[in-house]
């Protein structure tokens, strides 16, 4: 976690350690080439790091290069982002362009994209309050839990020594681990007034008026008696004596330095409000042009009204991502192309980058099925030749139809494993080869059939 102290000191980052070269040695555990793109983001991600380590006025000058990955679908962009936001600890939020245009010109509000970061970013700095405080929680729930168990009697001094007794056995038990199917009655607290929507015309919709919060002090939260498991209990009372030992408002005020020195936002698809050009003046295109003009202020730095207090996006860092096939990065109004200046282009893949990815990555499409179907009891092995030829047919199918990048895998790997999947259970105990000419009796009477190939590919 990487927060700012109260004196707006720069934070002690676990990530200060991690070059940027370490960073794409990182992505490239999970995608295939695109080097040029990694490096783009482990510069930006590192600079972040850099930047809450530099000294004197000149650190409020440096301000984040927004980037801008073009490239056509499935070559990569959208896992990038999915990779670096478990990669780094900086709050970090993937939003799409056209959610923002989903009806007419009164789409999503942009600014909704950063208050969503903010609520990230805060419920980051509670996670490390929570772990901090994680031992005393703890005890205080055993604590509770025995309470519950057998109260401390009052009155004869002997007898309130004898169920102290009583009650250091129970501890120990409990720590033990040998009363968690023991039922006991808690008080659970439940508030009030649920949380309320509210929509208005300056630019705040979705924001959550918590009406508990606001009258918590002449409406306190209802208390009921609940009868439930004691490895049920502990979850209920570890959040209500969290809540007491957590400083919630500082932890907003955490949260919300910690999303404007280090949140991430990755706009995906912002190729969509491109489309149609700048001269488009009528249709569709009216509303992308005006999600372009509201973006403008918040990639240049604004201030957004959220719950959790104002935000500056002066120092969020933007990575734009589109496929631009129906359009082209100066169909974007000037304003915010200038304020996108890192540009990267992916490169289409190959037959022999489908190789690399159908066995290379941790999440190669190959191991999946191997797990999935030793489950079944059922070794699943592919030779060179089998690999080579569902390459081969991806790419084939991506040159003769739409080319959908890496994404076509998918469609031709769950082809050829159609029938191995469906009487699985009929091979248990066995080892399955999947070799070339197998490969090519599921698929390739579909791949010489271009109409098919359409439906099917």
């Amino acid at each position: 976690m990487r927060g700012m102290d109260e004196q707006d000191q720069a934070p002690d980052t676990s990530l200060a350690g991690l070059t940027p070269r370490e960073i794409v040695e990182e992505l490239d555990r999970y995608i295939v080439g695109q080097a040029e793109a990694k490096r783009a983001v482990a510069i930006a991600l590192r600079n972040r790091m850099r930047r809450q380590l530099v000294e004197g006025e000149i650190r409020d000058e440096i301000k984040p290069k927004n980037i801008l990955m073009i490239g056509p679908t499935g070559v990569g962009k959208t896992e990038i982002s999915r990779r670096l936001a478990r990669l780094t600890t900086c709050p970090f939020i993937k939003v799409e362009a056209t959610k923002f245009t989903e009806v007419g010109y009164v789409g999503r509000d942009v600014d909704s994209m950063v208050r969503d970061l903010v609520d990230v970013a805060v419920e980051m700095v509670r996670e490390e309050e929570v772990l901090r405080v994680e031992e005393e929680a703890e005890r205080l729930v055993d604590k509770e839990i025995v309470n519950a168990l057998l109260p401390v009697p009052e009155g004869d001094p002997e007898q309130v020594e004898r169920a102290e007794q009583t009650r250091e056995k129970l501890r120990g038990k409990l720590v033990a681990g040998e009363l968690e199917e023991r039922f006991i009655e808690i008080t659970v607290e439940e508030p009030v007034i649920p949380q309320v929507e509210i929509f208005t015309q300056d630019g705040m919709d979705q924001m959550g008026i918590d009406m508990g919060d606001m009258l918590s002090g002449l409406l306190p939260p209802s208390r009921k008696k609940r009868r439930m498991k004691i490895r049920d209990a502990r979850a209920v009372l570890f959040e209500q004596v969290v809540d007491d030992l957590i400083n919630m408002e500082e932890v907003k005020q955490r949260g919300v330095r910690l999303a404007e020195e280090m949140g991430i936002i990755f706009l995906d698809e912002i190729d969509k409000i491109a489309a149609g050009g700048r001269e488009e003046t009528s249709g569709p295109g009216v509303s992308r042009q005006g999600v372009q003009r509201d973006l403008l202020p918040l990639l240049e730095g604004t201030t957004i009204r959220t719950r959790h207090g104002s935000v500056s996006t002066e120092d969020v860092l933007f990575v734009a991502a589109g496929a631009f096939n129906m359009s082209k990065p100066s169909d974007l109004i000037p304003e915010l192309q200038g304020r996108l200046p890192i540009r990267v282009e992916l490169q289409s893949l190959t037959a022999a980058d489908f190789e690399r990815i159908l066995r290379e990555p941790r999440d190669a499409l190959l191991k999946q099925y191997q797990a999935l179907l030793a489950v079944e009891r059922v070794v699943l092995e592919f030779d060179d030749g089998a690999v080579q030829e569902i390459a081969r047919i991806a790419d084939e199918v991506n040159h003769t139809t739409e080319n959908i990048g890496a994404r076509r895998l998918a469609t031709v790997m769950e082809k050829v494993m159609e029938e191995i999947s469906y009487n699985a259970d009929l091979h248990a105990g066995e080892t399955l080869h999947i070799d070339r000419g197998y490969v090519r009796q599921r698929v390739a009477g579909i791949v010489e059939d271009r109409d098919l190939s359409r439906y099917i590919l």
